[in-house]
């Protein structure tokens, strides 16, 4: 548990000097880790140091965590990849989805959620910032027609965009990677949409993702390791 305790303090520590550094409130930034392929019971030894919203990548083995950590109070994000026939169990056990890029997962997941009588979903477009063939996400020209459609499904919650750019070691290019998310959300909020979160920024970037106004930040090796080979 130490460990854990330890690397919280320390992620919660960077995102302070980064949000002063961008003279941002530290609440503004929310820190959601990514627990993916992690045991419940190290979920929970973090929960214990206070860390209330995580993310998960696999419905499966998000759906057994939330089963074994229900005693507690947290926040459940879902952040992989959504096939059609997984949206019922998503829209029924999580409360948020991070990487919606097709109307059509949208509407199902919509349909499901109605169907629980919960709230509705928080939901993030995921935007496909850097171009990239083999990645998820919506192009940016689209974003706004799908952003419009979304708002109107009646049992979502449209709260903004979601990006993973490529791999880099060049800083400037992600700055700009994460000022276009940032642009992209202001001309929503311009055409009158109420979208108010950038979900943006890992382990090893999200100082940057902050100085362009990060609201929720995906950390997972900075919490809880380095994934050993075979555990992906």
């Amino acid at each position: 548990m130490t460990t854990i305790s330890a690397n919280l303090q320390a992620v919660t520590a960077r995102i302070g000097r980064a949000a002063h550094g961008a003279s941002r409130p530290v609440d503004g930034v929310t820190l959601l880790a990514v627990s993916k392929t992690w045991p419940a019971d190290m979920l929970r030894q973090a929960a214990a140091c206070g860390q209330r919203h995580f993310g998960e990548n696999y419905v499966q083995e998000g759906l057994s965590k939330i089963e074994s950590l229900k005693d507690l109070d947290l926040v459940w994000h879902f952040i992989g990849p959504l096939q059609s026939n997984k949206t019922s169990l998503v829209a029924r056990h999580f409360a948020w989805v991070h990487g919606i890029d097709r109307l059509r997962i949208a509407e199902r997941l919509s349909v499901a959620r109605g169907e629980t009588g919960a709230a509705p979903l928080q939901v993030c477009l995921q935007v496909n910032v850097s171009g990239e063939e083999t990645k998820s996400g919506v192009v940016p020209e689209e974003i706004p027609a799908l952003a419009r459609a979304l708002a109107a499904l009646p049992h979502l919650c449209l709260r903004g965009l979601m990006t993973i750019p490529e791999p880099t070691d060049d800083l400037a290019l992600l700055k700009s990677r994460f000022a276009q998310l940032r642009q992209l959300l202001e001309a929503l909020q311009a055409e009158g949409l109420a979208v108010d979160t950038l979900s943006m920024g890992m382990s090893d970037d999200f100082e940057l993702a902050i100085q362009e106004g990060a609201t929720i930040v995906r950390v997972g090796s900075a919490i809880f390791g380095n994934r050993v080979r075979g555990k992906e």
